[in-house]
């Protein structure tokens, strides 16, 4: 065996020991006798955001998924960069993230209920289920008993899949934490929500190819679009282009629109490239609450895969 090949191994394997070290741990009952009425206090938190900010459901969803494919669901997003270390969140996939203060005033809310025992990997995960049900989408029974990992490093987001993989890609990314092509799928659903900046995809709309400039999977229409929102030497600084059209309600049409030419990201693309992802986005195309309950599934699947070891009474520091 190469050192490549070795090192490449041995970084799966302590990848795999990480996230599936506190699966079994898990439980739904976790805090019924420690903090029993603390859900509450996250939802209230997620609630009272979204009446001030639409774009707070995304934003939580983002930072939940960004969060659980690094070291697993430890909350390790939230932490400050120090002087002797660049924490995730200012790693370059992560410093569009925002509404990190929505977990910062459930955790209050949620310390002065039970000091020191809930968990700031379990209230993103929370969050994240909230945001999602509270712009329409499936509601589920979150497993709870993540605890919150120390370690967090810029450079670990390379792991994170990016915008630009195609599907062979998207697949190793996914399989490497234990989840499959049909969470693949699913989970790219949640892309229902949200903004891409223009730099995401300007790959699809200028200098394509060596012959060709746009992506020819694009519907022309809606390229054209794109490339009038995002033009070549574009300079500014939060241009981009909502998910799908109906941005701040959780559905299917994400679905709709790529099969329609109407995807943003290349990765998105990709799904049509591959005959069971493809099959499954016509399915959850076809039907919202097919979708919906393989989202919810996926979703319990992602945010079962912890590393951490602790409580952090700050989710934003390690004391």
């Amino acid at each position: 065996m190469s050192a490549m090949a070795g090192s490449v191994l041995l970084a799966f394997l302590m990848i795999f020991t990480i996230l599936s070290s506190s699966v079994s741990s898990l439980s739904l009952n976790y805090y019924d006798k420690t903090c029993p009425n603390f859900e509450s206090a996250v939802t209230n938190a997620v609630k009272k955001a979204m009446k001030n900010d639409r774009t707070v459901p995304a934003a939580i969803l983002r930072m939940h998924f960004h969060d659980c494919f690094i070291r697993g669901c430890d909350a390790s997003v939230l932490l400050k960069s120090t002087k002797k270390n660049v924490a995730e969140k200012d790693g370059p996939p992560n410093v569009s993230l925002h509404a990190f203060y929505v977990i910062d005033h459930a955790k209050e809310a949620v310390e002065k209920m039970c000091p020191g025992v809930v968990s700031c990997a379990d209230i993103l995960a929370l969050a994240a289920r909230d945001a999602v049900a509270l712009s329409g989408g499936p509601n589920w029974a979150v497993p709870k008993g993540r605890k919150d990992g120390r370690i967090s490093k810029a450079s670990e987001t390379r792991q994170l899949p990016a915008p630009v993989f195609n599907i062979s890609q998207l697949q190793q990314s996914f399989s490497q934490r234990g989840l499959s092509l049909e969470d693949l799928v699913a989970l790219s659903g949640g892309h229902t929500l949200g903004f891409a900046h223009c730099s995401s995809f300007q790959n699809r709309i200028h200098n394509f190819s060596a012959t060709v400039d746009v992506d020819s999977t694009l519907s022309p229409s809606f390229a054209a679009n794109l490339k009038r929102i995002c033009p070549l030497q574009n300079k500014a600084k939060n241009a981009g282009s909502t998910m799908d059209s109906t941005t701040f309600g959780f559905d299917n049409v994400y679905y709709k629109m790529l099969l329609g030419g109407k995807s943003i990201f290349s990765s998105d693309q990709a799904l049509l490239t591959n005959p069971k992802a493809k099959a499954l986005v016509q399915k959850f195309a076809a039907s919202e609450a097919e979708f919906g309950k393989a989202f919810a599934a996926s979703m319990v699947k992602m945010s079962s895969l912890t590393g951490g070891q602790e409580v952090r009474l700050d989710c934003k520091v390690v004391r």
